[in-house]
């Protein structure tokens, strides 16, 4: 992989990784496209992968980071330092047991089926385009049914648990962690930017603990040309990541999501079309 590569790849990163279109189909149709996936050695694509997610999470903590700042300090206050009852929490504080909630499945899942995940079926292009077009669908009878009358402040347990089942179903490549997540929320009655806003603070804990992971036993065969263009690749998606939750939340304050199911469909389809003309490898 060489520095162009690199930054292309960064760029899509940052672009599909919190609109909900998935950026594990996406990277992986550019890494097929640019030769750069190695299928004896899959594991490596989907290190690779979790690594520069990392540059992502940096974008959530700076776009975030006085929501995030008000969270773990309430947390700790009325966990740690004050303790209190739940119901006699701040909103802050009970948000950060929501995140911790929501978080739980897809810990559970994730290293459950790690060995999977990494296998060479999760970067079948086959498995990818079905994925975008099913949870396109999905997304689009979220959009037919939802409610769209719960703020941030009005979620439950129960809410952050749904919404953290959804997110297993982004293990799945081509699914979207933020299109499983806001699907979830658009189900359980979320306004569409509340549904997008609880997806990204959700994020952070799966993106950071699957990135050092995957970074760590990445550390055996990224040698110092490997590092240089991970190091850049991760620098592009933060700040093409920040750009693109500035999009989306103005975005989802006016408009539906039916842009981004037609795109996943659309998208799913070509990849198929392009795979039963062999033009592309599955």
């Amino acid at each position: 992989m060489d520095i162009i590569e690199a930054i292309i790849l960064g760029i899509v990163q940052g672009l599909t990784e919190f609109l909900p279109i998935s950026s594990t189909g996406h990277l992986t149709l550019f890494g097929n496209f640019m030769n750069l996936i190695d299928q004896q050695h899959p594991e490596r694509w989907t290190a690779f992968i979790a690594v520069i997610q990392l540059g992502t999470l940096v974008a959530i903590l700076v776009y975030f980071w006085k929501d995030i700042w008000n969270i773990v300090v309430d947390f700790l206050n009325y966990n740690v330092v004050k303790p209190k009852k739940f119901n006699e929490q701040s909103f802050n504080s009970k948000l950060g047991w929501f995140i911790i909630i929501g978080t739980i499945p897809v810990v559970i899942i994730g290293l459950g089926f790690k060995d999977f995940i990494e296998g060479a079926f999760t970067k079948n292009l086959v498995v990818i385009a079905s994925s975008l077009i099913v949870l396109g669908v999905i997304l689009a009878i979220a959009e037919r049914v939802g409610k769209f009358n719960k703020k941030l402040e009005d979620i439950t347990w129960k809410d952050a648990l749904l919404v953290g089942l959804g997110q297993c179903l982004a293990l799945i490549p081509g699914s979207s962690r933020s299109g499983t997540t806001i699907t979830a929320g658009l189900f359980i009655g979320f306004e569409r930017e509340t549904a997008a806003r609880f997806s990204f603070l959700l994020s952070v804990p799966a993106i950071l603990g699957s990135g050092l992971l995957e970074f760590y036993h990445s550390l055996e065969y990224i040698d110092g040309d490997g590092l240089l263009t991970l190091i850049i690749a991760t620098v592009f998606s933060a700040i093409s990541g920040y750009l693109t939750i500035e999009f989306l939340l103005r975005f989802l304050r006016k408009n539906t999501t039916y842009v981004f199911v037609f795109y996943r469909i659309i998208i799913g389809v070509t990849i198929l079309i392009l795979i039963a003309n062999n033009i592309i490898k599955p």
